[in-house]
């Protein structure tokens, strides 16, 4: 029963495999028995069954491997629901409800919530002295592990699925988060430690120390353990004790046998190491989450002395690029346990969805209830001032009831109650992504707070069509009016140039928004539409306003918005597959699954 909350056994340390083994009596898998190449090849094929709602996949065979490789565990809405064993945003309001019959403490308060209490008992681990995953220890051979080399650009084969454990230097509090690792050798990585992670605060102060960090890179492990390393927690509450709430069982934890950390002891994989201070090496380039490839930069060193597994290990892996890919579902469900609990310390927001095809940090949209003058802007502060919502480039604010996942919705209401004088925000400096590549500057952006919470500015409704854009200048190849009378142009050179004239022609009639992409866009794809204009546009950069002034110090913008989502010199290239590898693919599709699948480009699984 999916709609059940059960209690796993502690005691139970193959549940991966258990896992797997679910899926696969469930229809959620299939194996591809047939040898398959890391390089490119995976990456192709998995694309595709993720594309077409399809299920896990267990390559038995890959080229130059020692062990299976699992892909797409989590790559739809049902496979989550049973690694959870519910939906996540049953968890979500489960959580945020037993605060509230919490506060304030009483008798009557603690029987009411005495069901989610009695798993609190869970949050402290288990520790065991002997668990599977060190049923081997071996010398390092990373070169041996089925390491994806995903696009044609990237620096060499990465770790894409290892979360690392370390903990504070001089606290003890753990973190366990998910970053990726380029491998240099057989026993060293790259560290990708990105901006507002835990494990790169661990680091800052292991350094400010001149001391070595040891770190434990998890390969596998049960399904709860694998997705709490992904939840955007508080940087000092533990992922492992809230993995137990989740699980309903503690998380089993071994000591580590070259490192002084405990490791969780149902993982398939240890890569136990330390990462040495004031040492670095350029990473990259890697074709990332943001669909483009995130170019080399200097990054911190992970140096691996040992490695324990089980004596039959799983390895898992994931690809990233353009959406959707398997991320979508992960960032959807951790949204939907995390996102309720905003409401703790700000109690005027109703729902808040981060989206997925905007490579979810681009674009935030909040329902909120306004009680106060401004305060919708006093919680679009807030937000982007916390965690990881602190990267967040875009904020859009909507009223209570604004179904906040629907982005056709947020277009509307941006229509009807936004205009860029009195109700926009736009802050020339701020942190970002660290896979942010539209200011040229890494980790340093700009942020866009659009509040379309208060009265009714445009009452009637917004245009579904405009004149033919084309006609107007034929640097245009294509346009699309999206709802709330949103344009979207095609536009083949010189953009600025394009948008400038836009923002003043009477053929767009009372259109508030006029956005150029690039011709790799598909307008007829709302998922292409919005990675092509919330991936490629730096705010401050790349708005152009009909009118623009200043009163006193303060900006005044007024009239249409012009927004230049084009990719611009200096961009990082979009990530592409060689046309010999989808001809690869191509010809041996019914060879992965025996004949038994019908290769379709589109459609479902």
């Amino acid at each position: 029963d999916l709609h059940s909350f059960p209690t796993r056994r502690s005691s139970d340390l193959h549940i991966v495999q258990s896992f797997v083994a679910q899926l696969e009596r469930a229809g959620e898998l299939r194996r591809v028995r047939v040898e398959v190449d890391p390089k490119h090849e995976v990456s192709e094929l998995v694309q595709r069954v993720i594309r077409q709602n399809g299920p896990a996949l267990l390559f038995e065979r890959v080229k130059g491997a020692d062990f299976p490789l699992l892909m797409n565990m989590f790559g739809s809405e049902r496979r989550i629901e049973l690694a959870l064993g519910r939906h996540p945003q049953e968890i979500g309001h489960e959580l945020i409800q037993l605060f509230e019959r919490l506060n304030p403490p009483s008798l009557k308060a603690f029987w009411s919530a005495r069901r989610q209490l009695a798993r609190v008992r869970f949050m402290r681990p288990r520790h065991v002295a002997t668990a599977p995953v060190q049923e081997v220890v071996e010398e390092p051979r990373l070169d041996r592990l089925p390491n994806l080399w995903s696009w044609p650009r990237d620096a060499g084969p990465f770790i894409t699925y290892g979360p690392t454990l370390t903990q504070h230097p001089a606290t003890g509090k753990r973190n366990f988060g998910l970053y990726r690792l380029q491998l240099f050798d057989s026993h060293t990585t790259g560290m990708h430690w990105q901006s507002m992670k835990g494990g790169r605060g661990h680091h800052f102060e292991a350094e400010r120390a001149n001391a070595a960090l040891e770190a434990a890179v998890v390969l596998g492990g049960d399904p709860v353990t694998m997705l709490a390393a992904i939840l955007p927690l508080p940087e000092d509450m533990d992922e492992l004790m809230l993995a137990g709430y989740l699980r309903g069982a503690p998380t089993a934890l071994v000591p580590g046998r070259s490192i002084g950390l405990e490791v969780p002891a149902n993982a398939e994989f240890i890569l136990e190491g330390w990462v040495p201070p004031g040492l670095r090496r350029l990473e990259g380039p890697f074709g990332d989450h943001f669909g483009h490839y995130s170019e080399a930069e200097q990054f911190p060193v992970f140096q691996v002395r040992k490695v324990t597994r089980r004596k039959h290990a799983i390895y898992p892996a994931a690809v990233v690029g353009k959406p959707p890919q398997e991320d979508k579902w992960i960032g959807i469900a951790c949204g939907e346990i995390v996102g309720p609990l905003i409401r703790v310390v700000n109690p005027a927001v109703v729902e808040l969805h981060a989206h997925e095809d905007a490579a979810f940090h681009n674009l935030l949209v909040v329902s909120l209830t306004e009680r106060h003058p401004k305060e919708a802007l006093k919680v679009a502060l807030n937000l982007i001032g916390t965690g990881q919502l602190a990267l967040t480039k875009v904020t859009a604010l909507v009223r209570r009831g604004v179904n906040v996942r629907s982005f056709g919705a947020t277009l509307r209401e941006l229509w009807h109650r936004f205009e860029p004088t009195e109700r926009m925000l736009l802050l020339p400096v701020a942190p970002l992504d660290t896979l942010d590549y539209t200011s040229y500057r890494l980790h340093v952006g700009s942020k866009l707070i659009l509040d379309a919470t208060g009265d009714v500015v445009t009452p009637d409704a917004p245009p579904t069509a405009v004149s033919d854009p084309s006609a107007f200048d034929r640097r245009i190849s294509a346009h699309r009016v999206l709802e709330g009378g949103f344009v979207v142009v095609r536009v083949r050179e010189r953009p600025r140039e394009v948008l400038e004239g836009l923002v003043r022609w009477d053929g767009l009639g009372p259109v508030k928004f006029v956005a150029a992409v690039s011709e790799d866009v598909d307008l007829d794809d709302e998922t292409s539409v919005m990675w092509g204009i919330f991936t490629r546009f730096d705010p401050a950069r790349d708005m152009i306003f009909t009118r623009q002034s200043f009163r006193g110090a303060a900006p005044v913008y007024e009239g249409r918005i012009g927004i230049d989502a084009t990719w611009k010199e200096g961009y990082p290239p979009p990530v592409t597959m060689p046309e010999e590898t989808i001809k690869l693919v191509d010809r041996r599709w019914e060879e992965y699954f025996e004949g038994r699948y019908e290769r379709k480009p589109r459609g479902r699984w």
